[in-house]
């Protein structure tokens, strides 16, 4: 059943999109789900904050049926949590969900680029370079917003040529899941320098065909971003307990 075309348009106004075609429910709840995911990753959205159907329509100026669209969507990339109860609630960082993640990740990317480096050719290679250089200058600005998905991109291309299309969707899931958790890592200047100099290295690696050391050090490097992300985590956590809060690890 098509959007009303005034609902659209006032969303689309909202979202700075120009509507060119109908509009469905879907259409309309991928653009709320991109803009409350963005919102979440940036902090916008704490973790526990209830997000109210009625307010989340009332502000993009919509019905509610693709808000509920969009908030089971986010619910099923771990951002929200929907309960009977209290509704849909901003998911907490939790410590399971980083190491399952995280233990993913190293099992499943280095498979990933063994298959992909051997067929990378100079055009892959230097998409790679154009990503980092966007990386960097994303660090020296400080657009928060970019860094994950510019680490997620990264990624991918490194893993482009692998003929593996079910682990890359798997990948491509964990990696935006783990979004937020790079946007966390990378708050300070040292975890910045730190990954800016892996990806490099990645890149180093791959142009000299170096597949087994490449695809160890790559494994290092998901490592280093777990490890940087729990310490930040525990630090958060530990401040908490001096301030008098109560908090389960």
């Amino acid at each position: 059943m098509p959007v009303p075309e005034a609902e659209s348009r006032a969303c689309y106004s909202m979202m700075g999109i120009k509507m060119n075609r109908r509009i469905t429910h879907r259409t309309l709840s991928a653009l709320i789900v991109d803009q409350l995911r963005q919102s979440i990753l940036a902090g916008v959205h704490v973790a526990g904050a209830q997000l109210r159907q009625d307010a989340l329509a009332e502000t993009y100026n919509v019905s509610r049926i693709p808000v509920r669209e969009a908030l089971f969507q986010l619910e099923a990339e771990g951002l929200v949590r929907i309960s009977p109860h209290k509704g849909a609630v901003v998911s907490e960082l939790s410590l399971e969900e980083i190491n399952d993640v995280f233990d993913l990740r190293a099992i499943l990317e280095p498979r990933l680029l063994a298959h992909s480096l051997p067929l990378l050719d100079p055009s892959d290679l230097d998409h790679l370079e154009a990503i980092q250089i966007r990386f960097r200058n994303s660090i020296a600005t400080r657009n928060i917003r970019e860094w994950g998905e510019i680490n997620a991109e990264f990624h991918l291309a490194l893993y482009a040529r692998a003929a593996q299309p079910r682990t890359l969707a798997i990948v491509a899931s964990l990696l935006q899941t783990s979004d937020r958790y790079t946007r966390l890592q990378l708050s300070n200047t040292a975890a910045m320098d730190t990954a800016e100099k892996e990806h490099a290295e990645i890149i180093a690696l791959c142009r000299a065909r170096k597949c087994e050391e490449a695809c160890g050090f790559l494994a290092q490097h998901i490592e280093t971003v777990r490890y940087g992300l729990l310490s930040v985590i525990d630090r958060s956590l530990t401040a908490l307990q001096r301030g008098g809060v109560e908090v389960s690890r």
